[in-house]
């Protein structure tokens, strides 16, 4: 009997020095580690973003399908830098580099839900940012325009997108305050900071029938979410949805 628990154990111990050994010296052994580590960030990730849709998104009141099931596909985290991406399925913005940052989850499905969007809807964003809220866009409409002033984070977001394989958002840098007129009219646009006015360009741009949300204020001061409609005769109108704060828009 003592003997057959002796062999056992020296058998356990055969095992895990061989699997240190091949773990210190087996390349193979230590890229499969690394991948095992990853599939269990995305695991986690994944449970966080479920988290993050229930808690944060439709337990405070927003209750469209489409942007639900949006913001429960959309990778969030891989949107973020490295070093802040634990911080991805808070309820708060992170900072993206260059003085921006990525919005909370909350105020993206907030904003997106006001759009009420249609799967045939051109839509055009102001602030692409890393591009996470084109891409949710993407998943509820048939084209996305996203312009970015900061040439470094638009080109950063445009290699990330096309990476991703996001094939209808296009992205483009340059002044938000003047819209896309080449691919106008839009039938929704979505503008990510904060701008000193209501841009004129914009609402020209913006399709009889369609609807913008657009934070608006002072920079780093309590701002006003405003949603302009432009009915079937262009007649436009103006109303303040809920006080928000947002980095301001940059107009050159």
């Amino acid at each position: 009997m003592k003997l057959s628990i002796f062999i056992f154990i020296a058998s356990c111990l055969i095992i895990v020095v061989s699997f240190v050994i091949r773990l210190v010296f087996d390349k193979d052994t230590v890229t499969a580690m690394g991948g095992l580590n990853a599939v269990i960030d995305e695991d986690t990730f994944t449970h966080q973003r479920k988290r993050m849709v229930e808690e944060q998104i439709a337990y405070r009141g927003v209750t469209d399908k489409g942007v639900l099931e949006a913001m429960g596909t959309v990778p969030r985290h891989l949107f973020i830098p490295e070093e802040n991406r634990s911080y991805s399925y808070y309820d708060q913005p992170v900072p993206i580099g260059y003085g921006q940052t990525i919005s909370q989850p909350y105020i993206v499905a907030f904003m997106t839900e006001l759009l009420k969007l249609g799967k045939e809807d051109v839509a055009l964003e102001v602030g692409t940012g890393s591009g996470y809220q084109a891409v949710v866009l993407s998943k509820l409409v048939k084209q996305v325009y996203t312009i970015e002033i900061i040439e470094e984070l638009g080109k950063e977001a445009s290699k990330r997108l096309k990476t991703m394989g996001y094939n209808n958002v296009e992205v483009k840098v340059g002044d938000g305050y003047k819209g896309w007129p080449e691919h106008a009219p839009f039938d929704a646009i979505i503008v990510t900071a904060a701008a000193k006015y209501i841009p004129q360009p914009l609402v020209d741009q913006l399709k009889p029938g369609g609807r913008m949300v657009i934070p608006v204020g002072g920079v780093y001061e309590v701002q006003d979410l405003m949603l302009i409609t432009k009915d079937a005769s262009s007649k436009v109108v103006k109303e303040s949805i809920i006080p928000v704060r947002f980095v301001p828009l940059i107009q050159k």
